[in-house]
């Protein structure tokens, strides 16, 4: 029991031995035909840090490893999962649940502009219908065979999150930042929402952490003096990797080449990640 108890158990999140009553189960399963493995979810305290980015590189990266890879496009009012991978047709169904489309390599994907007419057609919902949508896409899309399924959540720690923690099985979360300080306070909070909900977090990853001169070969701050390893130290969090401002990669997402995207700025999550998998099948 906490120092600090107030014996407001319904309000609570820790798990104790004096808790007097349960806490609320809200946790989804996944459709019947599905298999998932491994869960990742990629967060961040605020918009614009490269959230996406590194989600659908994370993606292609243990895809080019050989493993089966998904990517849940939570950020149901803002997706960009689709347009980075180039992907113009919609997903279909069948009497047995939704089929995610599959990427050029063969990467899983499931987004709400695979379902809408028109993919600049805005989403304007309220907080629990974009929630449930978000449920709908973990227990009625058809997952096959899915070794790390990676789920692009929205900014924040609002609603989507909230329900992403709540109701899906999440292996671990892995936390975008970028060099501004602004950025480093709010993404402690989001590392303490992830605590709070007992998530473990893989580690941070920085975007946009420094652009290298291409003829003189040094590299600059542009944003700032980085401030990720003092975060990492006050969490006791791993810093996983650090990503350059690289025009290639923009220029990537916006072709819808981001499969052919060359760089090896996330090999030290992919190890991580190949790791725990292994672990699993010992």
């Amino acid at each position: 029991m906490s120092e600090n108890c107030n014996q407001s158990c319904s309000s609570c999140s820790e798990d104790c031995a004096e808790r007097k009553e349960k806490k609320n189960d809200f946790s989804v399963k996944p459709h019947e035909m599905s298999s998932i493995k491994k869960v990742i979810g990629v967060v961040s305290g605020k918009g614009g840090v490269g959230k996406s980015l590194v989600t659908s590189m994370l993606a292609v990266t243990m895809n080019r490893m050989g493993y089966h890879t998904a990517v849940l496009d939570a950020d149901v009012t803002g997706p960009s999962i689709p347009k980075a991978f180039g992907i113009k047709e919609k997903a279909t169904g069948s009497e047995f649940g939704l089929f995610p489309v599959k990427s050029k390599t063969g990467i899983d994907i499931m987004s709400v502009n695979l379902l809408l007419e028109n993919d600049t057609d805005p989403v304007v919902w309220r907080g629990p219908l974009i929630g449930n949508m978000v449920k709908q896409f973990w227990s009625d899309v058809i997952w096959s065979d899915v070794d790390f399924m990676f789920i692009d959540m929205p900014p924040g720690t609002g609603d989507v999150p909230l329900t992403v923690f709540q109701s899906i099985a999440v292996d671990g979360i892995i936390v975008v930042t970028s060099p501004q300080e602004l950025v480093s306070m709010i993404v402690s909070k989001a590392v303490r929402m992830a605590e709070m909900m007992n998530i473990p977090i893989i580690g941070l990853v920085e975007n946009m952490s420094f652009f290298k001169c291409p003829d003189c070969g040094k590299e600059h701050n542009i944003f700032g003096d980085s401030h990720i390893d003092e975060i990492a130290e006050k969490h006791n969090l791993k810093v996983l990797a650090k990503l350059p401002v690289n025009p290639k990669i923009s220029a990537a997402c916006d072709k819808g080449m981001i499969e052919l995207f060359d760089g090896d700025w996330l090999e030290p999550v992919a190890k991580v990640l190949e790791k725990s998998i292994e672990e699993d099948n010992k």
